[in-house]
C-alpha cells in the first residue's frame, strides 16, 4: 500500500533560493485530490556542478497517483513550468516512481 513519485533536479550553483521560491511560492493542488498523503521538497548534496533537489509526493495507491497526472489540477499547477528560465536547471527532472513494498512506522 501506497506510492511514492519523486522527481530529482540538478540545479545550476548559486540559483537554490530561487528554486526554491519557485516551490514555496507555486498553487499546490495536491490536496484537493483522493490518495494524496504528503509532499515534500528534500535537498541533498551541493557540490560545484549542481544542488540536487527531490520532490517527495506520497499517494495512497498507483492508482491515485495516475489520476493525479491526468486530472485538471496537474496541468493547472504545471501550466507555467515552459515559460520558465531554463537556465536554473542544470540537467532535465528523472522521475522515479516506487510502490511500497515493505512499510515500518
Amino acid at each position: 500500500m501506497g506510492f511514492i513519485a519523486m522527481n530529482r533536479f540538478r540545479i545550476t550553483p548559486g540559483r537554490e533560493e530561487e528554486f526554491e521560491a519557485i516551490w514555496r511560492n507555486r498553487d499546490s493542488r495536491l490536496k484537493e485530490l483522493p490518495g494524496f498523503v504528503e509532499f515534500r521538497m528534500l535537498k541533498g548534496a551541493v557540490t560545484e556542478e549542481h544542488a540536487l533537489y527531490a520532490s517527495f509526493t506520497l499517494w495512497r495507491s498507483k492508482d491515485d497517483f495516475e489520476a493525479w497526472t491526468r486530472s485538471e489540477q496537474f496541468r493547472d499547477s504545471h501550466k507555467s513550468a515552459g515559460a520558465r528560465d531554463r537556465s536554473i536547471f542544470a540537467g532535465p527532472p528523472q522521475f522515479e516512481g516506487f510502490e511500497t513494498v515493505i512499510h515500518e512506522s
